[in-house]
């Protein structure tokens, strides 16, 4: 087994991707507050051709640095939104069609190893909270239902980059027949 060089794995350029199928998903950032996790966000949507990006109330926006330094360029490939205030881009995903999940701990909740594959897959959005806060009660309140990710540790929470690579890649895998990658093959 050989590691391959980056020519041998044919990523497709910025402009490619701008054209390319994407994963009907829309990832909506809710006053997150690091850089660094959104930059990371960004960079795991770019991997799963994510829709878009929702950055959201306090949530930091490119052109930034830091978001930089972790997305590594893909917050120029990945399409984005910013909305003052979270519920705002609910009502916009609603009216678009989207199915919204929050990504949160809440009575109800409905666990991802659990989560059905039907119809609520094929169009939808989720929605992770602050780092500390999580997602609003009142954003929760808008939502159609809640997606828990099951842990089993003593911790009560992930880190919001490595929740959103979880949900995005599970979600991305829900929704695979939406999507065509198969003119991406490696040599």
């Amino acid at each position: 087994m050989r590691k391959l060089n980056i020519l041998e794995m044919n990523r497709i350029s910025v402009e490619q991707y701008k054209q390319a199928v994407k994963t009907p998903l829309v990832v909506v950032l809710d006053d997150v507050r690091s850089t660094y996790n959104v930059g990371s966000v960004f960079r795991t949507a770019d991997a799963f051709r994510i829709e878009r990006i929702c950055l959201c109330g306090i949530t930091p926006r490119p052109p930034h640095p830091e978001i930089h330094k972790t997305a590594l360029g893909a917050e120029l490939s990945v399409d984005w939104t910013y909305h003052a205030d979270t519920l705002q881009a609910i009502e916009q995903l609603k009216t678009e069609g989207y199915t919204i999940f929050a990504v949160e701990q809440a009575e109800g909740s409905i666990m991802l190893d659990r989560f059905p594959d039907n119809e609520q897959t094929a169009r939808c959005a989720i929605i992770l909270g602050n780092e500390v806060k999580g997602v609003r009660q009142d954003v929760i309140d808008q939502c159609d239902a809640c997606i828990e990710i099951p842990q089993y540790g003593t911790k009560h929470s992930l880190n919001v980059s490595t929740t959103a690579g979880i949900v995005m890649w599970d979600m991305m895998v829900r929704m695979k027949h939406n999507n065509d990658f198969s003119h991406i093959k490696r040599k």
